[in-house]
C-alpha cells in the first residue's frame, strides 16, 4: 500500500534529483565554456609563439647581428680615435720639448754675449747680469713644468671626451 505522502516524497525526491542533475549539467556547461575560453587563449598564445618562431625570431636575430656589427664598428672607431689622440699628444710633447730646448739653447748662447758686452763695466754689473740670467732660467723651467702640466690635463680631458663619446654612442645603440 502506497500512501499519498509516500508518493509525494517520492516525487519530491525525484524532482530534487532532476533539479540536482540540471544544476550539475549547468555547472558542466559553464566549466566547458571556461575551458573553451582558456583553450582559445592558449591557442592564441601558441599561434603568437609560432609566428615569432617563424618570423619574429629572424627579425630579432637580424637586429642582434646589426647591433653586434655596430658595436664592432664603435670599438674600431674608439681604437682609431685613441691611437690618433695618443699620436697627437706625442707630437705635441715632442714639439714642446723642441721649443723649450731651442729657447734654452738660445738663452745659453745669449748669456756669454751679454757677459762679454758688459765685461768692461764694473764687476757689480756682471754679477747682476749673472743673477738675472739665473732667474730667467728658473722662469723658463717653471714655464716648462707648467706646459707639461697643461699637456697632462689636455691629455686627460681628451681621454675623458673620447670616453664620453663612446658611452653616448653605446647609449644610442641601446636605445
Amino acid at each position: 500500500v502506497v500512501t499519498r505522502d509516500d508518493v509525494e516524497e517520492s516525487l519530491k525526491a525525484t524532482w530534487q534529483y532532476v533539479k540536482d542533475k540540471e544544476q550539475l549539467l549547468k555547472d558542466l556547461h559553464s566549466q566547458i565554456e571556461e575551458t573553451d575560453q582558456r583553450l582559445s587563449v592558449k591557442q592564441a598564445e601558441r599561434d603568437y609563439w609560432l609566428e615569432y618562431k617563424n618570423v619574429g625570431s629572424k627579425i630579432q636575430a637580424n637586429k642582434i647581428m646589426n647591433l653586434e656589427k655596430d658595436i664592432r664598428q664603435i670599438k674600431d672607431d674608439l681604437h682609431r680615435a685613441t691611437e690618433y689622440y695618443r699620436n697627437a699628444l706625442k707630437a705635441v710633447k715632442e714639439e714642446n720639448d723642441r721649443l723649450v730646448e731651442r729657447h734654452t739653447k738660445f738663452c745659453k748662447e745669449q748669456a756669454p754675449e751679454n757677459a762679454v758686452r758688459y765685461l768692461d763695466k764694473n764687476s757689480r754689473r756682471e754679477i747682476e747680469e749673472n743673477e738675472w740670467l739665473k732667474e730667467e732660467v728658473k722662469v723658463y723651467q717653471k714655464e716648462v713644468s707648467d706646459l707639461k702640466a697643461s699637456i697632462q690635463l689636455l691629455e686627460e680631458e681628451n681621454i675623458s671626451l673620447v670616453t664620453k663619446l663612446i658611452d653616448s654612442r653605446l647609449q644610442n645603440l641601446r636605445v
